[in-house]
């Protein structure tokens, strides 16, 4: 079970320690900047924090003492110019400068690249360091593929990539989930992609184009430790799942009250089981019928469970983030944190929630410190 939690918020990283039973808030540091993304390396026990300061631009720093002590490194860089494509919902959009706005997803590599991070920006650029950090180069090889010109931002002004799933037992194979640019996939560690979308629908675009896979909304995407070939997808148009390694994905109609929300977390041992938060889509981005729920799917997506205990009982208008959902190494402990603050832990697998604090900052991401 895992005893450590970091929350990335609009207002600095919490850290989260369970002892004697109980969670509790300790460290708080970069109080004030805008944290987008936080992860904890097990491989070498480093921690890396990603701030959007606004007008002063993307910071992002690494801790090799679990944030006693923080230093900063150079962030990606977009090389001079690239350019990011033209939004299609504008009349005469042309192509735009291409300058790094956000550290959306950060994750490491492979056991057997030590050194190995991946990192996923708005505007859609893929990044890979081999020096855990001190460095980062731009994936060209998807960076450069023709089709990312029609890629456009979906929750974002721009594209961004949000999601990185590296194969637990094949490192050199890598997917990404880009909003809106689909599902891509490398199988020999960068040097080519493949965009494998095929299932996933548009209901966005003109009939003609729904299953146009360069314009898949996924809004996250996560691989099943034990089971590779099994990945989830939030998409904006509902919950899709593959079992044949992303080569085919296929709907899923049962999750109540509603199949569109934002994030989604698989248990690291049972591939069948995930959990997802529920919301009105588009134009709404409220919880349904002002009840704040988690959804939980045990048997691959035939059935669910909406489930309650612990959280709101009354009026509630929290959306959960990409992020700000996710399950500790066992699949016993979850965390879930909201756009209005509040953070909420499970140590029975969602049966039953414990309110952390009401309080907080608005969450972007939630992750627990694995082994």
């Amino acid at each position: 079970m895992s005893a450590r939690l970091h929350v990335a918020t609009r207002k600095g990283l919490f850290h989260l320690k369970r002892h004697s039973g109980q969670w509790s808030i300790g460290r708080h540091d970069f109080e004030g900047a805008h944290v987008s993304m936080s992860l904890h390396d097990p491989r070498n026990g480093m921690t890396y924090a990603a701030l959007n300061h606004g007008h002063f631009g993307v910071k992002l720093h690494r801790s090799s003492d679990q944030g006693a002590n923080w230093e900063e490194l150079t962030p990606p860089a977009y090389p001079e110019g690239a350019v990011k494509g033209a939004d299609p919902f504008t009349a005469n959009g042309e192509p735009k400068p291409a300058s790094l706005n956000e550290i959306w997803s950060l994750e490491t590599g492979g056991r057997d690249q030590p050194d190995r991070l991946w990192c996923g920006t708005i505007p859609g650029g893929l990044f890979r360091s081999d020096d855990a950090g001190t460095s980062w180069q731009l994936v060209e090889s998807l960076w450069n593929a023709p089709e990312r010109m029609q890629w456009f931002g979906g929750g974002k002004d721009d594209p961004g990539i949000h999601s990185i799933c590296v194969h637990p037992k094949n490192s050199q194979q890598v997917a990404v989930a880009i909003s809106c640019g689909g599902v891509w996939v490398t199988q020999d560690d960068g040097a080519s992609w493949n965009c494998q979308t095929t299932g996933m629908f548009a209901e966005y675009m003109p009939p003609d184009q729904a299953d146009n896979p360069n314009v898949q909304d996924p809004h996250r995407m996560v691989q099943s430790p034990s089971r590779p070939d099994t990945c989830w997808v939030q998409h904006h148009n509902g919950v899709f799942r593959t079992t044949d390694g992303i080569q085919s994905w296929h709907a899923i109609e049962g999750i109540q009250p509603s199949k569109f929300g934002f994030a989604v977390a698989v248990h690291p041992q049972r591939p069948d089981t995930a959990w997802f938060v529920p919301a009105v889509k588009d134009e709404n981005r409220v919880p349904v019928g002002g009840k704040f729920v988690i959804a939980r799917i045990t048997d691959g997506g035939q059935t669910s469970q909406v489930l309650t205990k612990g959280l709101p009982t009354g009026k509630s208008y929290d959306i959960v983030y990409r992020h700000a959902l996710d399950v500790d190494d066992s699949g016993d402990v979850l965390a879930v944190g909201s756009t209005t603050g509040n953070l909420w832990i499970s140590e029975d697998g969602g049966d039953s929630w414990q309110t952390i604090s009401t309080h907080l900052p608005p969450i972007y991401c939630v992750r627990f410190a694995k082994a």
